[in-house]
C-alpha cells in the first residue's frame, strides 16, 4: 500500500473516529434531555389530575371521559391516585393498568417522595401528594412517542451526515496527502535520473527546511560520497593497470627474445633473472593491493585486541632485515615509557606490523646510510612513533599528496616503489584512531610522527 493511501486512510479513520464520538455524544445528550423532560411532563400531569381529583372533585366518569377520548389522538397520559395505605383512590384506565402498582412500589414512593423508571419503552413516574395534610400517592405513564419519533429522526440525519462527512474527509484527505507527497515524488522523479554516469547530479533543495530537505541534503552528500569513491576507485583501476603493464611487458619482451633466439647461458641467465625481477615486483604490487584491501574494511570487521607496539615494531624490524640485511634500525623508548600499560593500544597486530613495515623500509630506503631511527614516548594519553632518516628529504610541493594511492613525488627518480605503502599505513593508523603527520627537508632528511591512544 502506498503512503498516500495510508495516510488518507489514517486520517479518514482518525477524523472518523472523532465525528462518530462527538454524534453519539450528541444522541445520548439528546436521549437524556428528551427522558428527563418527559418525566417532568408526566410529573405535571399526575399533579394536575391529582388537583382534579382532589380539590376540583371533577367526577371520575368526567375524567375517564376524557382520557378516552384524548388517547383516541394522542398517547394520553394514564394516572391513578392511592392513598398511603395502598387503597386506590382513582385510576384513568384500571382495566389497563400498565403500571401495575404494588404495595411495594407505593411503600417505597411514601419513604423516598418520588419514584421514576421505565416500563419496556414506558415511562412512570410515582410521587408523594400532600392535599390538606393528607398524603396521596399519584402514579403516571405515558409512551413519549413524538420524543422517541424526534430521536430516530436525529438518528437518521447523525447516520447521513457521518456518511457523507467520512466520504468527503476520504477525499480531501487524499487530495492533501498527495499535495505534501508531491516533494517526495518529485525527489523519487530526480533519483531515478541518477545513472552510474550521471553521478553530478543532485536533488533540489526543499524551499522549506524540513525532513525532506534534511533528506535531500542527506542524500547528496551519500551521492558526494558516491561519486568520490567511483572516481578514487576509476582513479586506483587505471594506476593498478599502469603499474601492472610495464613489468608484464618487461617479463614478455624478456621471454620472447629468449624464445626466438638462441642465446650464450649468460645471456639466459640474465633474462631470466630480469624476468625474475619484474614477477617480484608484481608480487610486491599484488601483497600491497591486498593489505590495502584489508585496511578499507569497516572497523568494526577487523579484530582487535591488546598489543604492544614495542613488541610489533621489533617483529616489523626483523621482517625487514630478512629481506634486507642491510637495513639498520635504531629504536629509542623514552624514560616515561617504563610499564608495558604505556606501550599498550587497543589495535590489529598484523595491520600495525604492515604500517610500521611500511615507515620503516621508506626511511631505509631513502636513507644513505640505509638507517632509520625510532623514537617511542608518551604524549598526554597517546602514545608517539617518530621514524626518523637523514635522507634526500621530501619537496614541500609534494607534503600534501604523499598519502594519496600511487602518488610518487620526487623520490620516485631515485628509488622504486608502486606509491601505495603511505595511503596504505595512513589507513590503517586512522583504523586505530590514529594520526600520522610528516616533516622534511630537502637533503636533510623526514620525519614520520604517528599518535596512536593507549588502552585507558
Amino acid at each position: 500500500m502506498k503512503i498516500r493511501t495510508r495516510l488518507t486512510f489514517l486520517f479518514t479513520f482518525l477524523l472518523a473516529v472523532l465525528l462518530l464520538v462527538l454524534m453519539g455524544i450528541l444522541y445520548l445528550t439528546s436521549s437524556k434531555s428528551r427522558e428527563v423532560e418527559f418525566y417532568g411532563e408526566l410529573k405535571k400531569e399526575a399533579v394536575t389530575k391529582a388537583n382534579l381529583f382532589l380539590e376540583a372533585q371533577v367526577n371520575p366518569k368526567t375524567l375517564h371521559k376524557i382520557y378516552q377520548n384524548n388517547s383516541q389522538i394522542l398517547n394520553e397520559v394514564e394516572v391513578a391516585v392511592y392513598d398511603t395505605s395502598f387503597h386506590l383512590l382513582y385510576h384513568d384506565a384500571v382495566e389497563i393498568d400498565r403500571v401495575k402498582e404494588t404495595k411495594e412500589m407505593i411503600d417505597k414512593i411514601n419513604q423516598n417522595g418520588s419514584l421514576q423508571f421505565y416500563q419496556g419503552n414506558w415511562q412512570v413516574i410515582g410521587i408523594l401528594y400532600n392535599y390538606q395534610g393528607d398524603d396521596y400517592i399519584v402514579t403516571a405513564t405515558a409512551y413519549d412517542e413524538y420524543g422517541y419519533n424526534k430521536q430516530a429522526d436525529l438518528l437518521k440525519t447523525i447516520l447521513i451526515l457521518c456518511s457523507l462527512s467520512i466520504l468527503i474527509l476520504f477525499f480531501v484527505g487524499r487530495f492533501f496527502a498527495g499535495r505534501a507527497l508531491n516533494p517526495v515524488k518529485r525527489m523519487i522523479d530526480e533519483v531515478n535520473n541518477i545513472k552510474a554516469t550521471s553521478l553530478d547530479l543532485r536533488l533540489a533543495s526543499q524551499k522549506n527546511k524540513d525532513e525532506l530537505n534534511a533528506l535531500a541534503t542527506t542524500f547528496n552528500e551519500m551521492l558526494n560520497r558516491l561519486e568520490q569513491s567511483f572516481d578514487s576507485q576509476k582513479q586506483f583501476v587505471s594506476n593498478i593497470s599502469h603499474e601492472l603493464r610495464t613489468p608484464l611487458a618487461a617479463i614478455i619482451t624478456e621471454l620472447e627474445w629468449a624464445k626466438d633466439t638462441e642465446r650464450r647461458k649468460e645471456e639466459y641467465q640474465s633474462s631470466i633473472q630480469h624476468a625474475l625481477v619484474d614477477s617480484k615486483r608484481i608480487v610486491k604490487l599484488s601483497n600491497s593491493l591486498l593489505d590495502f584491501a584489508k585496511a578499507s574494511y569497516d572497523a568494526s570487521e577487523i579484530r582487535f585486541k591488546t598489543v604492544r607496539v614495542d613488541e610489533v615494531l621489533l617483529d616489523a624490524c626483523q621482517q625487514l632485515q630478512k629481506s634486507n640485511p642491510t637495513y639498520k634500525f635504531n629504536i629509542n623508548i623514552g624514560e616515561s615509557l617504563d610499564s608495558e600499560s604505556l606501550v599498550s593500544i587497543e589495535g590489529n597486530p598484523y595491520l600495525l606490523q604492515v604500517a610500521f613495515v611500511n615507515l620503516l623500509e621508506n626511511a631505509c630506503k631513502f636513507s644513505k646510510e640505509n638507517q632509520c631511527h625510532v623514537y617511542l614516548n608518551k604524549e598526554q594519553s597517546n602514545l608517539v612513533l617518530k621514524f626518523v632518516d637523514k635522507g634526500i628529504g621530501i619537496l614541500t610541493n609534494d607534503l600534501d599528496s604523499i598519502f594519496i594511492p600511487f602518488y610518487r613525488g620526487k623520490g620516485k627518480h631515485f628509488i622504486e616503489g608502486n606509491g601505495i605503502g603511505l595511503s596504505l599505513t595512513k589507513r590503517i593508523i586512522e583504523l586505530h584512531k590514529g594520526t600520522i603527520e610528516v616533516q622534511s627537508k630537502l637533503e636533510e632528511g623526514t620525519t614520520f610522527i604517528v599518535k596512536l591512544p593507549l588502552v585507558k
